[in-house]
């Protein structure tokens, strides 16, 4: 129990009883709260809006409604919410729409219970965390989208937010894959600064997580600055 900060919130949401009651146990432990559990996705849309967890802890396959619907509706609706999918699927086409449905990470289901606490963690700071050879996938997919043709001339492009300096230069810095951490040691300022500088260009741009961030950065040729 931290005096300087409160433990973070955990929802976790899967169909079977012993695998979610196995991961809310294990998250407790490790020093979350794990503010409601459920069992399929309109039971988690409920419990997830009156609940308002920092981290849901998703999995894809669920009754009554798909984990990517589930995570679509939370994430449009608090853009603040930040969804670590776990899943026994690690099939392309699942961790791309995951992504795509506004997920910040994604971890197979073999991953120890360490490997989950740690994503958790990283995942409640914004930082996209993926299971080995994941995240690489990821970022292909969006260097291959960006690399495609360009959006129909005017329509699609109204005024480019105006990024400060500052901004830009940690924008780019994500967009080259550096975590929190690692960028506050590079511009030599503090986490929450780094932190800070992304809320304010996510407002900016009107996007929803960092992933998204990422896709921005790399259409406009950052990670190559």
């Amino acid at each position: 129990m931290s005096a300087e900060r409160a433990p973070i919130r955990v929802m976790v949401v899967d169909d079977h009883p012993m695998w979610r009651d196995a991961v809310a146990r294990d998250l407790a432990e490790s020093g979350f709260e794990v503010v409601a559990t459920a069992g399929d996705g309109e039971q988690a849309v409920r419990r997830a809006r009156a609940v308002t967890p920092d981290v849901l802890v998703l999995d894809l396959n669920l009754p009554a409604k798909p984990g990517v619907q589930v995570c679509r509706e939370l994430v449009g609706a608090d853009p603040a919410l930040r969804v670590l999918v776990l899943s026994a699927s690690g099939e392309h086409a699942d961790v791309l729409e995951a992504v795509k449905s506004g997920a910040t990470g994604y971890l197979l289901k073999s991953a120890s219970t360490e490997e989950l606490s740690d994503a958790v963690r990283r995942t409640a700071a914004g930082d996209p965390v993926f299971t080995p050879g994941l995240a690489g996938l990821v970022l292909g997919e969006y260097r291959r989208l960006a690399s495609g043709p360009a959006p129909a001339a005017g329509s699609d492009e109204p005024r480019a937010p105006q990024l400060t300096d500052r901004e830009t230069e940690v924008l780019r810095l994500v967009a080259k894959g550096l975590s929190y951490k690692q960028i506050a040691e590079r511009l030599v300022i503090s986490h929450r600064t780094v932190q800070n500088h992304v809320q304010n260009t996510l407002g900016k741009l009107q996007l929803h997580n960092r992933v998204e961030l990422v896709r921005y950065a790399i259409e406009r040729g950052l990670d190559d600055a």
